[in-house]
């Protein structure tokens, strides 16, 4: 399994997000808490949008761990964003290249997984096979995680990102009972356009990976009135993590049961999650 991070608010450094917490996505990569295994190091991955351009997503990609990586620290120093991914990848048996670390990315579009598909080796011809013939010439690498990212596209993800993901998990666990394969699909994912990020929290057993939001920013302020951190950034900033990046009180709420979520202008909320028939 894997460990990530979503940032959606006031452009910041990566370095602040990545590096600079006591317990960071650079230190979860070595001594992750509340993962699968206490180590994840085989892949990286950042994406981020510009102000002046929300419409292409860089990315940075390698199949080192992230915790010595120069390249990752000296460009987390200089770039600035108001959205960005992170991933740090531990395999869940396929292998590690750089085409098959996160994020994933089409278009104005990027996509990052912690989770599985069970017997995804036995399902993977004919998951593929669903992807729109359009899209399926960019499926570049081996893994589960990059085909639920174009089946959730097949499905309309650029139009209803809900109900896209809702579509998606519906197909995967069809295919997985056709093929006598129960609780299939166990996932946390993080999709944004640019503007928005939403978040999702599921598994077929409804015992899924860990995943937590920041609280309120206006909140927190009034919880820790001497954190400059908090000083310097809006209202409508948030964290959406795979686990928490320290231990500050009342700064860190579990993402519910099948559960996703919104972030973005205007506002946040969660909702429900079920899986739906495509």
């Amino acid at each position: 399994m894997c460990r990530w991070l979503a940032y959606s608010g006031t452009p910041q450094l990566l370095e602040t997000i990545l590096y600079k917490p006591a317990h960071s996505l650079i230190d979860q990569s070595l001594h992750s808490r509340l993962g699968v295994e206490t180590t994840n190091g085989d892949g990286f991955g950042v994406g981020w949008y510009t102000q002046e351009d929300l419409a292409t997503p860089a990315t940075f990609r390698d199949i080192g761990p992230a915790w010595n990586n120069r390249n990752l620290r000296e460009l987390a120093d200089h770039v600035r964003s108001p959205l960005f991914f992170a991933h740090i990848r531990a395999s869940t048996g396929t292998a590690v290249q750089q085409t098959n670390c996160h994020p994933f990315r089409h278009g104005r579009w990027m996509f990052m997984h912690n989770g599985a598909i069970a017997e995804f080796h036995r399902m993977r011809r004919e998951l593929t096979m669903l992807i729109d013939p359009e899209l399926y010439p960019n499926v570049e690498g081996t893994t589960d995680s990059e085909v639920m990212f174009h089946l959730a596209l097949t499905f309309g993800l650029e139009g209803d990102p809900p109900g896209a993901v809702a579509r998606m998990a519906g197909v995967v666990e069809r295919v997985a009972r056709e093929h006598g394969v129960e609780s299939p699909l166990q996932m946390t994912l993080a999709i944004s356009d640019g503007e928005h990020l939403w978040a999702f929290r599921y598994s077929s057993r409804h015992e899924s990976r860990s995943l937590f939001y920041s609280s309120r920013v206006d909140t927190l302020r009034k919880l820790h009135p001497d954190m400059e951190f908090l000083q310097e950034v809006s209202d409508e900033t948030r964290l959406v993590v795979s686990e928490p990046l320290g231990d500050l009180p009342g700064a860190w709420n579990e993402v519910p049961e099948s559960t996703y979520g919104i972030v973005g202008p205007g506002g946040d909320s969660l909702h429900p999650f079920t899986p739906q028939a495509a």
